[in-house]
């Protein structure tokens, strides 16, 4: 046999790239690494966005609330910063930080228990 008979076999990837839960553990293990390491919650959300819609529905419902977990936390957390100048702005950034880790966590023991978000967007939890 030549070279050209032969299909080349398909390649392999790592699971944690692929849509599912694996992907989605990644995602929200990125957004809490975020807290420490600013950009992780960048790669969080390109994944997240890249992998949306390939999935199974309880799936997709963890994608939608990454999705906006990352979206409303950046919002809260550039309105906290306009309200520095009137020294609120440190008690909402201590609250949207909450409301992120809160979010992550409700994300994470569902998925670990292969359930759905009951309301993937929702603002609160």
């Amino acid at each position: 046999m030549s070279n050209q008979d032969q299909t080349p076999e398909p390649r392999q990837t790592d699971r944690w790239l692929e849509p599912g839960k694996t992907n989605l553990q990644v995602i929200y293990i990125l957004y809490l690494a975020s807290f420490f390491i600013g950009i992780s919650g960048l790669v969080g959300i390109v994944l997240a966005h890249l992998n949306q819609g390939k999935s199974a529905p309880w799936i997709e419902s963890h994608y939608t609330w990454a999705i906006r977990t990352f979206w409303l936390g950046l919002l809260g957390s550039i309105v906290s910063i306009i309200l520095m100048v009137v020294f609120i702005g440190m008690l909402t950034i201590f609250l949207v930080a909450i409301w992120v880790i809160v979010r992550v966590v409700i994300g994470l023991q569902k998925l670990g228990r292969n359930e759905p978000i009951d309301n993937p967007k929702s603002w609160l939890l």
